[in-house]
């Protein structure tokens, strides 16, 4: 789609080598001015190069701070090309009239089947045989290994990913038991259960797939711990800050439980040059995994092609589905008019006022379109052709209007 700004004047900045698929989707729509980079940026080294940028790109280790988004003076969209957005500050975002865009459900199958082969893994305490095997030690015997079918899986956070490890488990033989905040339909044969308690004290497995939010900060410490069977196996593939790890080591250190699988930590390293440490890694029957739950080919490209489109429908017709700064919003392409987009403050008189200036220009709206959240409210105008040339200047002249942009 043609619209009013030339999309060859669209700047892009892509950080931490996204998927090779974005650039090849924006070139193909028209988008040439890219800037790609294969690693993050450091504050102050990302505000020299975001000043002019109008579109950015990130996966989850570039720190989009509300210093850096002050800075950002021409950003109109951030896409984060993973599942999270913790490492982006999004109320800032949404006062300053900027969309975020995330791809929340692309590696949903490969963290579920990095879930499935852990358990495996776990039970049958393949990695301490691993090692000693590599040590030279022969761990040959049958004491504390044992099959998944017929066990007990608990769920914590029955989402798209959680649901997509119970289908996977129940079809190896696993009986599956879960827990969520919110009501979920089951699949399969899945059991829901009424408390956390009750699920801790159920199950021979326990995964854990929970954002991470005020809530799920280290909801799993020596108390919960404490109440899941012995010889019981836990795995945490969400968030680094929902397990306390040392009450975890203890656990595992006095036999209390088989083993761990733990795919994120309270503190990961920035780069590839900076040193891992953790508690964890002189126990016994532990997988330590650098944060790779969605890393494969399959998820980075889905990741990739996910995001991007949701980049350029929003540069080319204002559609912000997906945003998790600014209201989201759903729209129609129409090429009979004119298309303006108004992000303001969400309080009392700004639609009106906003009415007001094209009644007094005497527009004729083909299409108004509204969506608002507790702070932010988003307008999108589409006014006939022939309308006054002024309506954009007026526009800007709204109170508590943040932004305004025509698209075409």
């Amino acid at each position: 789609m043609k619209t009013s700004y030339p999309k060859d004047k669209i700047n892009i900045l892509l950080l931490e080598g996204v998927h090779p698929s974005v650039k090849k989707i924006f070139k193909q729509k028209g988008y040439t001015n890219l800037t790609y980079l294969k690693s993050s940026l450091p504050e102050d080294e990302l505000i020299k190069q975001i000043k002019n940028v109008h579109l950015v790109g990130i996966r989850s280790k570039t720190q989009i701070t509300n210093t850096v988004i002050e800075k950002a003076n021409k950003l109109l969209a951030v896409g984060a090309f993973c599942i999270g957005t913790n490492q982006i500050d999004l109320a800032a975002a949404g006062k300053k009239g900027i969309a975020v865009f995330n791809s929340p459900f692309s590696n949903t199958r490969s963290v579920a089947e990095l879930v499935i082969a852990e358990i495996v893994f776990l039970m049958r305490r393949i990695p301490e045989r691993s090692s000693a095997a590599l040590k030279g030690e022969w761990l040959k015997d049958a004491s504390s290994s044992f099959e998944i079918r017929g066990k007990k899986l608990g769920i914590i956070g029955y989402g798209h990913i959680g649901s997509q490890v119970s289908v996977l488990a129940e079809s190896l033989g696993m009986q599956i038991y879960y827990y969520d905040i919110e009501s979920k339909l089951p699949h399969g044969n899945a059991v829901t259960c009424s408390s956390l308690d009750d699920l801790l004290k159920i199950s021979d497995v326990v995964s854990l797939h929970v954002p991470s939010t005020p809530q799920t900060k280290w909801m799993i410490k020596e108390k919960q711990l404490k109440q899941m069977k012995k010889g019981a196996v836990i795995l945490n593939l969400s968030r680094g800050n929902v397990v306390e790890i040392e009450a975890l080591k203890k656990q595992l250190q006095s036999g209390r439980l088989l083993g761990a699988g733990v795919d994120v930590f309270p503190k990961e390293p920035g780069s590839k040059s900076e040193k891992f440490i953790s508690d964890l890694q002189d126990v016994k029957n532990v997988i330590l995994t650098p944060h790779i739950g969605g890393s494969t080919v399959e998820a980075q490209a889905n990741i990739g092609r996910d995001a991007t489109h949701k980049l350029i429908n929003y540069l080319e017709t204002g559609s912000s589905s997906g945003s998790h700064s600014i209201p989201p919003l759903s729209l129609p392409v129409r090429y009979d008019a004119h298309r303006l987009l108004h992000i303001h403050k969400n309080v009392p008189g700004v639609l009106s006022e906003i009415n007001t200036v094209l009644s007094k220009l005497k527009v004729n709206i083909l299409g108004q379109y509204l969506k608002t959240n507790e702070s932010i409210g988003y307008v999108v105008l589409d006014i006939d052709k022939k309308g006054s040339s002024k309506v954009l200047k007026d526009l800007k002249k709204v109170k508590h209007t943040i932004r305004v942009r025509e698209l075409y």
